[in-house]
């Protein structure tokens, strides 16, 4: 399903790449084919508003994602405009040199008094999480191990907790690898299940659909950097997708933590 794109939702636009900041609901592209129906293709709705760009021989380019959301994330998304762009934003996420941030809504695991610091990370400080992540297809869900197995992928990512609700954690998360759904199964494997994620372990959906996993912040060298050793860098920061008590409790936590 193809819709027109509000301009408005635009992060970033120059003429390498544009950053938007997603719906759920949406998918970063392929959503005509075997998608659910009423799944927007942000791809085709970009290159509608944006048009093609153009490959060496002259053909059309179309505009393509740089990095996957998952459709019921939302917050921003990277796409790029042309093949050069493309091969370079790759480079930079393969590198470590494009920065994501995302905060995830998490239950607090059953068990814990109220009040009180949950999880190995104490409120404000970073920890380190490592697992071995394996992709199952018939069920579309990656599963988690602490120990190397057979086909599984390493898996890291930092996060901390900036605070809490009387039954939510809200957590600040830095991806440093890009695995399916990675932030989902990490954090449910030790007991941090998002908010409205059925797939990994959420006790009730949310009213409106998608699951509170939002991508806040992205940071991505600029390709026109005068200097490529030192680049300047592109900074997008996502609005929360809707405005209610618990993104405002999120944001207020954040804004103390982060001083």
């Amino acid at each position: 399903m193809n819709e027109s794109f509000d301009a408005a939702r635009i992060l970033h636009r120059d003429a390498h790449c544009v950053v938007i900041n997603k719906m759920s609901g949406e998918a970063m592209e392929g959503a005509g084919k075997g998608a659910k129906t009423g799944v927007v293709d942000l791809s085709a709705s970009l290159g509608a508003l944006l048009g093609k760009g153009k490959k060496m021989d002259g053909s059309d380019f179309g505009v393509t994602a740089v990095h996957r959301l998952d459709v019921p994330v939302t917050g921003c998304a990277l796409f790029a405009r042309e093949p050069d762009a493309l091969a370079f934003l790759n480079t930079c996420f393969a590198e470590g040199t494009a920065r994501k941030t995302y905060w995830a809504v998490t239950e607090v695991p059953d068990g814990y008094p109220a009040g009180e610091a949950v999880g190995p990370s104490s409120p404000g400080e970073w920890k380190e999480l490592v697992h071995w992540l394996r992709f199952d297809p018939r069920t579309n869900k990656s599963h988690a191990w602490d120990t190397e197995i057979p086909d599984g992928k390493r898996s890291i990512l930092r996060y901390r907790i900036v605070g809490r609700g009387e039954r939510y954690l809200f957590v600040e998360v830095e991806l440093i690898t890009g695995r399916h759904h990675q932030i989902r199964a990490q954090l449910a494997a030790i007991g941090l299940k998002i908010k409205g994620d059925l797939k990994y372990g959420a006790h009730r959906s949310e009213k409106g659909g998608g699951i509170r996993l939002h991508a806040r912040s992205l940071a991505i060298p600029d390709m026109d950097s005068p200097d490529h050793s030192r680049p300047r860098f592109i900074q997008c920061v996502a609005p929360v997708p809707q405005e209610d008590s618990l993104w405002a409790a999120f944001e207020a936590a954040a804004a103390k933590a982060n001083g």
